[in-house]
């Protein structure tokens, strides 16, 4: 059996994951289990600083990157841009970054949130050029500021709803009645993952609004997005009879509790 040792710019889950097969290429060796480097557990390690909260839009270069490889993401680029997370305590010390909520695959998105914890303060206008200059393809910040409450609720707990848009590359007929329709529905029965549910409570408004770009008509939907109560637009298209993969869907904006 082998473990990973890592260096202090390198991110103990980063490293352990060298044994398993770790493509981040973050530098970290494989030692002999009989031998390996202990980790300094100093309080700097676990010291939260500061928080950050980052509003970023993800783009068709990540629309196919899932929660985790996102997150695993956001880590390797603040490694690059020198800014030290903070990490928690225990065996397995994990980054502190919360995302409001995760993006299904084949979504883009305009409207995600994340909070970081660092363990050092810096200014905010030194952070985002940091990070602007080490992000990879497919994401882009929007803006950024400081969180004062520093051990606050965490953020997919303050999660509300999400505002969606979906784009429609040919015509559908009588759209904005099909819409108006669901909305007049007191129930509709969905099944999703072999579990029946009722999607109209979970569908807070739906609109048709200028269309922009290539898309022939655009849908705005504004779904609830409460733990065992989230509403996803594919399942609305469904229900309009039609099929999500013509779509394309971005997420405008996620509703935080104020």
């Amino acid at each position: 059996m082998h473990v990973a040792y890592y260096q202090p710019t390198i991110s103990p889950v980063e490293c352990i994951l060298v044994s398993t097969g770790c493509v981040l290429k973050c530098g970290a060796q494989d030692i002999h289990h009989k031998n390996p480097k202990k980790v300094s557990k100093s309080k700097t390690l676990y010291m939260k600083t500061q928080r950050i909260r980052i509003h970023f839009s993800k783009t068709k270069a990540m629309q196919y990157t899932g929660h985790l490889d996102l997150r695993r993401a956001w880590v390797r680029t603040f490694r690059r841009a020198h800014l030290a997370l903070s990490y928690s305590q225990g065996y397995t010390p994990r980054p502190q970054l919360n995302l409001a909520a995760p993006l299904p695959l084949g979504f883009l998105s305009t409207g995600e949130i994340g909070d970081f914890w660092l363990e050092d303060h810096y200014p905010l206008n030194t952070i985002q050029k940091s990070l602007q200059d080490a992000l990879p393809p497919g994401l882009r910040i929007n803006h950024l500021k400081e969180i004062s409450d520093i051990h606050g609720g965490k953020l997919p707990n303050l999660v509300r709803s999400a505002l969606y848009h979906v784009s429609f590359f040919s015509e559908v007929s009588d759209l904005d009645q099909h819409l108006q329709d669901i909305l007049h529905q007191e129930q509709i029965k969905r099944e999703r993952k072999g579990k029946s549910y009722d999607l109209r409570p979970l569908i807070y408004s739906l609109e048709v609004i200028p269309p922009d770009g290539e898309a022939k008509q655009l849908v705005e939907m504004h779904l609830s997005h409460l733990p065992g109560a989230t509403g996803r637009p594919d399942e609305v298209i469904r229900e309009l009879g039609l099929d999500p993969n013509h779509t394309q869907i971005c997420r405008k904006k996620i509703m935080l509790e104020s």
